[in-house]
């Protein structure tokens, strides 16, 4: 591999590697994880998640702002209501094999 060929390799690897290191800083916080857990099974408002996982004001505002300034999730407004959901296939991918690996299995029947 030529050396610019192999500059530019690293040089993107180091791109990939900040975007990775902020998407996990960014679910490193429970509060965090947990509404983006919820957000993985499609859009919701704020009311929604706050009745979903219950987590109350002023936290759950405080972490809605963080993962928007992270850019772990979207928004769309409707009314006075605001929806987020998660736009990125790979966080998706992420949370589901957060999932697989650290949530209990519900058994049928429970």
């Amino acid at each position: 591999m030529p050396e610019h060929d192999q500059q530019d390799f690293y040089d993107a690897m180091k791109l990939a590697a900040q975007g990775a290191a902020d998407v996990l800083r960014g679910l490193s916080n429970s509060d965090r994880l947990l509404l983006m857990c919820q957000l993985s099974q499609g859009e919701a408002s704020v009311a929604q998640l706050e009745a979903a996982v219950g987590i109350h004001q002023p936290t759950l505002s405080q972490q809605l702002g963080v993962m928007r300034r992270l850019k772990l999730v979207e928004t769309r407004r409707e009314g006075k209501q605001i929806f987020y959901r998660i736009e990125d296939k790979r966080i998706l991918l992420l949370l589901t094999t957060l999932y697989d690996l650290y949530c209990p299995v519900q058994q049928d029947g429970e």
